[in-house]
C-alpha cells in the first residue's frame, strides 16, 4: 500500500488510508462475529498491508471489537496507533444511546485500556454530544486522564462547526469522525474547517453506496472506466479530495480488505476528478 501519512496530533505519523473495526463483530453490531479466528486475521492482515490507524469503540459489541483487537494485536508493531470511542450505551442490535455522564466515560476510558492491552490510547474520541450532559462535563475526566497520560490525544465523532469550537475550549481537539463520502457531503463546513485548523477529518461509511454505486450509475461507470472498483474509486476520491482526510473501511473479509487497500494508488486528474464530482451531485 502506498499513500501520503498525516501527523495525527502533529506527534503521530499514520498511513492516510485505515481499518474501522466496526463491522468486526455480529449482526447490528451486536455480539461476537460468526467466526471469530477470521475476523482477527482480517486485523492482522491489516497491518501487513501497512494499515498502521485501527478505529474502534467500546460500544462495537459492545466490548468485543476492542478486546478482538487486543487479542489479536497485542503486543503492538511499532507505529500502529489504536483510536477507539466512548459515549454510547449499548442495550440490543442497532440501538445506541449518547451517554456523556463524566463517571460514565472515565469508567469507560479504563475498561478501554484493558481490553485494548493498552498503557495510553493513542486516540480517545467522544462518540457523540449527550443531550442531557453538558459537553464541558464530559470532556473533564477527559482532560484530566490525558494529564495523567493514559490518553495521548482527544478527537469527536459527528459533530458540527460550532460544536467543535466548543470542545476545544475544554480540551485540544485533533480529529473529527463524521459521515462522509462522494455521495453524502452534508459536513463540508466542518471538513474545511478540520483542513483550517490542521485537524485529521476521518469519514465513517466511506464508500458510496444506493443508486450511486449500482451497476450503470455514475460511480459503477467511472470505476469501470479506470479498472477500478465502486469501493476503491470511493476512497480514491476521499484521498485526493483533502490532505486532512482519514478514510477508515471496514471489512470483514480479507479479500475485500486487499481490494480496499489497492484504492490509494488509484490516479484521476483534476479534470477526471472534477467530472466525477459533477455526475454524482
Amino acid at each position: 500500500m502506498s499513500t501520503e501519512t498525516f501527523l495525527l496530533g502533529g506527534d503521530l505519523p499514520i498511513n492516510r488510508l485505515g481499518y474501522g473495526a466496526m463491522r468486526l463483530t455480529g449482526e447490528g453490531v451486536w455480539g461476537p462475529p460468526a467466526d471469530m479466528e477470521a475476523a482477527k486475521q482480517v486485523l492482522r492482515r491489516a497491518v501487513e498491508l501497512g494499515v498502521n490507524f485501527i478505529d474502534t469503540a467500546d460500544s462495537y459489541g459492545p466490548d468485543v471489537s476492542e478486546a478482538m483487537i487486543g487479542e489479536a494485536l497485542a503486543p503492538y508493531k511499532a507505529g500502529v496507533v489504536i483510536a477507539t470511542k466512548g459515549g454510547f450505551v449499548r442495550t440490543g442490535p442497532h440501538k445506541w444511546r449518547a451517554v456523556g455522564v463524566p463517571a460514565y466515560l472515565e469508567q469507560q476510558v479504563y475498561l478501554s485500556l484493558r481490553k485494548l492491552r493498552l498503557e495510553r490510547i493513542d486516540l480517545w474520541q467522544l462518540h457523540r454530544f449527550d443531550p442531557n450532559t453538558p459537553v464541558e462535563q464530559s470532556l473533564g475526566p477527559i482532560a484530566r486522564l490525558q494529564k495523567q497520560g493514559k490518553i495521548r490525544h482527544i478527537g469527536l465523532s459527528e459533530v458540527t462547526v460550532e460544536e467543535i469550537e466548543r470542545a476545544r475550549k475544554v480540551v485540544e481537539i485533533v480529529s473529527v469522525q463524521n459521515e462522509y463520502n462522494i455521495g453524502q457531503r452534508k459536513s463540508e463546513a466542518v471538513l474545511d474547517y478540520c483542513e483550517q485548523n490542521s485537524i485529521a477529518f476521518i469519514p465513517w461509511f466511506p464508500v458510496a453506496a444506493g443508486k450511486l454505486a449500482k451497476e450503470g450509475g455514475p460511480l459503477d461507470n467511472a470505476a469501470k472506466q479506470h479498472g477500478a472498483t465502486v469501493a476503491q474509486l470511493s476512497l480514491a476520491w476521499l484521498l485526493h479530495r483533502s490532505p486532512v482526510m482519514l478514510p477508515i473501511p471496514g471489512t470483514s473479509s480479507i479479500a475485500h480488505l486487499e481490494e480496499n487497500m489497492k484504492a490509494a494508488d488509484i490516479q484521476l486528474t483534476d479534470a477526471e476528478w472534477a467530472e466525477l464530482e459533477a455526475q454524482v451531485k
